[in-house]
């Protein structure tokens, strides 16, 4: 272990995130001793300035079943642990995070399961990671909790510090409360998020969903964005629930995509293809969310009637593994696999096969030259809380060339709207926006692409967890206020009081 690794003297920090993984990645060395890089991630490379700054602390699980793990040092910021034991990571985790929560959020794709025990060990975790960020917060220090795994959290730890500036973001959509009161805990997963002083979504839309759950399940007064909370022995607080578009780090994918070797690289790709005149391109976590199927029956549609040809239109689609353990997950990989051989088999030639499937993730570089190499981007999710790959892409094509074919249910949608908007669901509204996308003059592409980069370069990553961090700033001086119109204002500063206690 590195010096930088560590375990440090206890202290208390001004800033703490919390997330249900860590922002390093664990390995284990031949020798059985553990090492650590930085994770890749959008949310690390936000925050990452942020904490090393602070010297903030962050409050997370390693990835591997029953580790336990002191706190160390890394590269600026203080990594704390959280444990999760094999029956954790099946309860909590794969459980009642991706078996009920997951589908449920999702517009129910895939049925929920709904298991009391699950729900227990939710509750237990939960508690575990409050625990944690109590013991290494500092007096009034601020405290970012991160999505659906942690939803009990604000609430836990609103009850054991109070003097906390508490603020949660869910990064996937939150749903309707048809849907949403499907859930035995719907209450306690309402109080629990109710425990931040900003609580934020991805679309406007989520942020009103949350609000009209909260109004029918407690008797919190609510005016848009603020909601009126009081909790028994605490003061009445104000909560602030809207919209905050979480974005990429769309700098370093236009540095990436400049790199000669990266171009060279997509030239090969293409190249071994056969060079045909279009590469289509999909993208994605092996998730029933993602549309997979529907992009999948439509190109084979496309081949089928005649409308493309084998030779000039290739598909290549990466579909990374994902929770493998999860038998709805199992079920998709089968039926991906056969769609995907029965094209093959039907279209096929001795020196082309239609669809290149790929089930495995690829570094970031090989990210970038995919992009480059591929005329269109397919993102077909039938819902999706934004959709990074879709900025990604539109990063990375510096030369203002290539056409996005998006989702109208992913809400990057709402802000790429020079993409293709298609519904996933109207296969031939699917085929056309295909074909479009096949036909469209260069300079149209170059408006479209010029658009929606302008947009993803200023709205980045950073001017995200500004945006949040601001107003939770703001919260701090105004949670006791009884509820107003509430105009939250960009020039206010974030800034942490420096009280660590060593």
């Amino acid at each position: 272990m590195t010096e930088s690794q560590k375990s440090s003297s206890p202290a208390e920090y001004d800033f703490v995130v919390v997330s249900n993984r860590l922002p390093v990645d664990c390995t284990v060395e031949d020798d059985g001793s553990l090492s650590w890089k930085r994770s890749p991630g959008g949310l690390v490379t936000a925050l990452e300035p942020i904490m090393q700054k602070a010297d903030g602390a962050w409050v997370g699980w390693a990835g591997r079943p029953d580790l336990e793990v002191e706190p160390f040092h890394h590269d600026g910021i203080q990594i704390i642990p959280v444990p999760l034991s094999t029956q954790d990571i099946e309860e909590y985790y794969e459980g009642f995070s991706n078996d009920t929560l997951w589908p449920l959020y999702h517009d129910v794709i895939a049925p929920p399961a709904y298991h009391r025990e699950w729900w227990d060990d939710y509750v237990t975790v939960n508690q575990r990671f409050a625990d944690a960020a109590a013991a290494n917060s500092a007096e009034g220090a601020v405290v970012w909790v991160q999505d659906y795994q942690l939803q009990l959290v604000p609430r836990m730890l609103r009850e054991q510090r109070p003097d906390l500036t508490i603020g949660f973001f869910n990064h996937i959509p939150f749903p309707p409360y048809g849907i949403f009161a499907q859930l035995p805990w719907r209450t306690q997963i309402i109080e629990g998020m109710l425990g931040a002083d900003v609580v934020g979504f991805q679309r406007p839309s989520d942020a009103s969903n949350f609000s009209s759950a909260v109004r029918r399940l407690t008797n919190h007064p609510t005016k848009n964005p603020a909601i009126e909370v009081t909790i028994e022995g605490q003061p009445t607080r104000r909560v602030v629930a809207k919209s905050f578009p979480i974005s990429i780090d769309a700098r370093s994918f236009e540095e990436l995509a400049r790199d000669p070797a990266i171009q060279q690289r997509a030239r090969d790709i293409r190249k071994g293809l056969g060079n045909p005149k279009t590469v289509m391109f999909g993208v994605d976590r092996l998730d029933y969310t993602k549309g997979i199927r529907h992009r999948l029956k439509a190109y084979g549609e496309l081949l089928r009637d005649g409308s493309i040809e084998v030779g000039d239109v290739a598909l290549i689609q990466v579909a990374s593994p994902s929770r493998e353990r999860v038998e709805a997950y199992m079920h998709l990989r089968d039926e991906i696999e056969l769609t995907v051989g029965r094209i093959n088999g039907e279209f096929s030639t001795l020196s082309h096969a239609p669809i290149n499937y790929l089930h495995q993730g690829f570094p970031r570089e090989e990210m970038v030259a995919l992009y480059l190499a591929a005329d269109v981007l397919l993102v077909t999710a039938l819902r999706d809380g934004m959709n990074l790959v879709a900025k990604e892409y539109v990063a990375a094509r510096f030369d203002n060339d290539g056409v996005l074919i998006l989702s109208e249910f992913a809400g990057a949608s709402e802000e790429l709207r020079k993409a293709l908007l298609i519904n996933p669901h109207d296969i031939d509204g699917l085929k056309g926006a295909m074909m479009r996308a096949i036909t469209m003059p260069k300079a149209d592409r170059a408006v479209r692409m010029r658009s929606m980069r302008k947009r993803v370069l200023e709205h980045d990553v950073e001017r995200w967890s500004n945006a949040f961090l601001k107003n939770l700033a703001a919260t701090r001086s105004d949670r006791h206020r009884r509820i107003a119109p509430l105009e939250m204002a960009e020039e206010v500063e974030w800034t942490i009081e420096r009280k660590r206690v060593r």
